[in-house]
């Protein structure tokens, strides 16, 4: 059975087609460097610098982030990552304290031969991670200020007299010109003076020795009569 031109024809244009369709495919699962995305975000009070790998075929790739100082490369944050992308978007990230406004290098190289940045390089937001905030200290409450007027003392269970009361209560005064014996008794004791004891004492003897005296006389004289 032969084959007729126009067959062999039909085949070739068939054959062209599919080779056509199979290029296209492939070039539109092949890894390119625009479908990766970095972003510097914070991460509660720690910043994150994240590159999201959106390549519908998953071809493997290693992602190196390098901070940038006047166009050189300063360092290179963490280590190297591999990362399989997919439609929806698989991310990795890397720890990093970014400032405001620095600039890193974000660097793409896959199995197919991508090794490429992604431009323009990532710069970072004007405002850094928020710190955190230390507690505001308790006030303390203020010892009360002692009051400068003294206080009332306590009234006294004993009533104050009145004026009235006092007058009557008073000891009535003695009409009396006699001296207090204990007033007496006291001045002589203690000083001794206006005492009168001496004297008495001195009238006394007089009397004593005259009376003797007077005794003697008469019993002599009687004496006397009796001897006549």
């Amino acid at each position: 059975m032969s084959i007729s031109r126009r067959s062999v024809r039909i085949l070739g244009v068939a054959s062209a087609s599919a080779a056509l369709a199979l290029g296209l495919a492939g070039n539109a699962l092949a890894c390119s460097i625009g479908e990766f995305s970095a972003e510097a975000t914070c991460d509660g009070t720690n910043g994150v610098i994240t590159v999201t790998d959106k390549d519908a075929g998953g071809t493997e790739a290693t992602i190196t982030v390098f901070l940038e100082n006047n166009g050189a490369d300063a360092k290179q944050i963490g280590d190297a990552q591999t990362v399989k992308g997919s439609k929806e978007g698989v991310p990795v990230s890397f720890a990093e304290d970014w400032q405001p406004n620095a600039t890193y290098r974000v660097h793409v190289e896959a199995a197919n031969g991508l090794n490429k940045n992604i431009s323009p390089n990532l710069t970072t937001p004007s405002k850094a991670c928020k710190a955190e905030e230390s507690p505001t200290p308790t006030p303390t409450e203020a010892s009360p200020t002692p009051s400068e007027t003294p206080s009332t003392p306590a009234e006294s269970d004993t009533p104050t007299p009145s004026a009235s009361e006092s007058s009557s209560t008073a000891p009535a005064t003695t009409t009396d010109n006699a001296p207090s014996p204990a007033a007496g008794s006291s001045n002589l004791a203690e000083t001794g003076a206006n005492s009168n004891t001496g004297m008495i004492a001195g009238i006394a003897g007089a009397f004593v020795v005259a009376g003797g005296g007077a005794v003697y006389y008469g019993m002599r004289r009687r004496g006397a009569t009796n001897g006549r």
